[in-house]
This record gives C-alpha cells, sequence and structure tokens, in this order.
C-alpha cells in the first residue's frame, strides 16, 4: 500500500519507475501462451459472472446483482476461480486448456494479495496429477528465462528456478519443521481427531485455543512452522495435503486420509495450488456443503452451491487442474516486492 503523501500511479514519473517491470509481464504472458499452445492446449475464455464463486470456507467474493429485462432480480457473483467454468468444459469433452483469467478475491490486500488479479489455470484430462508438477517446474524457468534472472529472490529468500523442486509431503513438512506427527490426527475418509492434534501442537510449543478446530491448529502450524521455510534454494512441491484441507480434490487411492493435492512455493511464496480433480458429484456436494457450514460459522455467510456444476461432474472425465497466481509469478520473475508493482493500473489507494 503506497504512502498517503506518495504521487498515484498513473503519474508519469511514477509510472515510468513501473513501466520495465509491466513490459516483462507483458512478454511473460506471450511466453506462457506459446508454452501450452506448445504443449497442445487451447486456450479458453470462461465467464466472470457465476452463480456461486466458488464454496471455499475462507474465499470471499464481490456480489452483485443481474435484473433482467422483466426488472427481475438475482444474485450473482464476480468468480474467485474460473475453475467451476474450466470442470464444465472438461464436461463437455474438452481435454487440455488453460484460461488468463481475471478473478476477484474479497478481504485480501497486501503485498502477496489484490482484490482483483490474473490467476493462470490449467487442466489435463485423463492424466495424473504428476504431470501438473512437472508444468509448474517448467514454468518457472521460464519465468527466469522470460525475466533474465538466475535466481529469484524475495524478502532476503531465494531460490534456483532451474533446479528440480523438492517434492515434500505435507505430513513430512510437519514431521520436519514443527515436530508433529499430522498423521496420527488423521482418519481413513478424511475425519479428522481434533485432540490429537492439539496435544501434539501443544507439545511443539504451540497454543491451542479451547474453541480451536483441527483446520485451526493445522493452518496455524501450517502458517508458522512450514510455509516460511518452503522454497529456499529450490522450489518445493508441498504435496498430499489431508483430505479435510482438500474439498475439491480426489482421495489418493494408496492412502485415503490425504489427497492428490499440492501447493508449489518459491521464496517462501506460495504460487500455485493443484490437484486431481473430485469427479463424484455426491461427494461434493457433501464437502461443499460441509465447507459453507464453516463459512457459516466463521462469518456469518455462506454462498450457494452450483446445482449446474455438480450435474456437469457428472460427465466429467478423470483429470487433474492447477491454479497459479500470475501477479505472484511476475513479481518473482522481475524482482518486485509488492504486487501492485506488476499490475497496469492497480486498485485506487495501491503503489
Amino acid at each position: 500500500m503506497r504512502d498517503k503523501g506518495a504521487a498515484p500511479w498513473w503519474r508519469p514519473e511514477r509510472h515510468g519507475g513501473r513501466r520495465a517491470r509491466l513490459i516483462t509481464r507483458n512478454a511473460l504472458t506471450r511466453a506462457a501462451r506459446d508454452w501450452f499452445e506448445g504443449e497442445d492446449f487451447i486456450e479458453v475464455e470462461t465467464a466472470a459472472l457465476q452463480i456461486s464463486p466458488g464454496n471455499e470456507a475462507h474465499l470471499h467474493a464481490f456480489g452483485t446483482e443481474m435484473i433482467g429485462p422483466d426488472g427481475a432480480r438475482a444474485p450473482l457473483y464476480l468468480r474467485t476461480s474460473p475453475e467451476f467454468a474450466c470442470k464444465r468444459l472438461l464436461a463437455a469433452g474438452e481435454t487440455r486448456i488453460f484460461d488468463l483469467a481475471r478473478v476477484w478475491r474479497n478481504r485480501e490486500r497486501g503485498a502477496l494479495h489484490a482484490p482483483e488479479f490474473t490467476m493462470l489455470e490449467w487442466y489435463r484430462a485423463g492424466e495424473p496429477y504428476e504431470a501438473l508438477m512437472d508444468d509448474c517446474a517448467a514454468l518457472l524457468a521460464l519465468a527466469a528465462r522470460v525475466g533474465g534472472r538466475e535466481r529469484f529472490v524475495f524478502r532476503g529468500l531465494d531460490c534456483d528456478p532451474f533446479a528440480p523442486p523438492e517434492r515434500l509431503t505435507v505430513a513430512d513438512a510437519f514431521a520436519r519443521f514443527a515436530g508433529i506427527d499430522l498423521l496420527a490426527s488423521l482418519r481413513d475418509g478424511g475425519q479428522t481427531d481434533r485432540e490429537a492434534l492439539a496435544r501434539a501442537a501443544r507439545g511443539a510449543g504451540e497454543r491451542v485455543a479451547d474453541d480451536d478446530t483441527w483446520s485451526d491448529i493445522f493452518s496455524r502450524i501450517l502458517v508458522a512452522h512450514v510455509e516460511p521455510r518452503l522454497g529456499i534454494g529450490h522450489a518445493t512441491i508441498l504435496c498430499e495435503y489431508p483430505l479435510a484441507e482438500a474439498a475439491l480434490a480426489r482421495a489418493k487411492p494408496s492412502d485415503p486420509r490425504v489427497a492428490e493435492r499440492f501447493e508449489l512455493y518459491a521464496c517462501g511464496v506460495e504460487l500455485a495450488n493443484a490437484f486431481a480433480e473430485l469427479t463424484d458429484p455426491a461427494e461434493q456436494a457433501r464437502r461443499l456443503a460441509s465447507e459453507m457450514d464453516e463459512k457459516a460459522r466463521i462469518y456469518g455467510e455462506r454462498y450457494p452451491i452450483d446445482e449446474d456444476f455438480l450435474a456437469a461432474l457428472g460427465h466429467m472425465p478423470p483429470a487433474c487442474g492447477a491454479a497459479l497466481g500470475f501477479d505472484r509469478f511476475v513479481m518473482l520473475a522481475t524482482g518486485a516486492e509488492h504486487i501492485d508493482q506488476v499490475q497496469w493500473t492497480p486498485m485506487a489507494g495501491g503503489d
């Protein structure tokens, strides 16, 4: 957030200092498109207005209203992700797609968060989710080449974008960085043992409140002990999230306590979230309803569940998909310290 006394971004003297990063952003956009097209992906453009903006408990949307020719009113939302629309296209028969989508998330503002940003999302039908890990490694190297960087640096942390990313399970990360046996608090089918995790957290010196849920404790340990140590020296692929933390992902066949989900980190920055897609409409409906119950408990609100999306899941082939924060991607490629520095027209009050 810029100082109140600073000139706005549109003043020529400020824009001149921002322009080189923005030109690099354009070059990286072109390079990403070329890379995906070279891998036989088709670029799609999905609708920004949706019946449901997504049903993850901690994602917050911008609401609006559609007024029909007869004056009838219906609530709509700006999407927090193009995910629901892209999965419909997979159900329709597409097999490799990508979308450079404008998305909106409320309650988010900071060096790494903007209310409006670009998400690069891509899907592979009939392929294992490990293929997305290879995609992420290739895209990191691509960003470094376009930005002319031998290493990424952010807040004093550095990362070699050309080195193969380390693949680290969430359970191994909890054991390595917090001394906690995470799997001891998980049961088959995704059920969690709040008391087991609470005891382990207290043993590691972490504060646990009486009203903390298993998810609250998990998130606190992840943020405080794990994430700051990821993507240092080389990128990290943090994989096999607990099923309870992967509402849209498929359970791992060999261990149903965890999901086929991973996140990509570089310099301690989360860049991408990916998973093998859940395609069971009934199970997906149950998980989304549970997420909305949690949202109502914490924030006192809930979003509608998109029944048409659930119907499409019944026709969707096995697939995997990834969502990458493109603005953060550009930040590392250009050495920017704030997301506003890589957006052509940041929100008023920004950089």
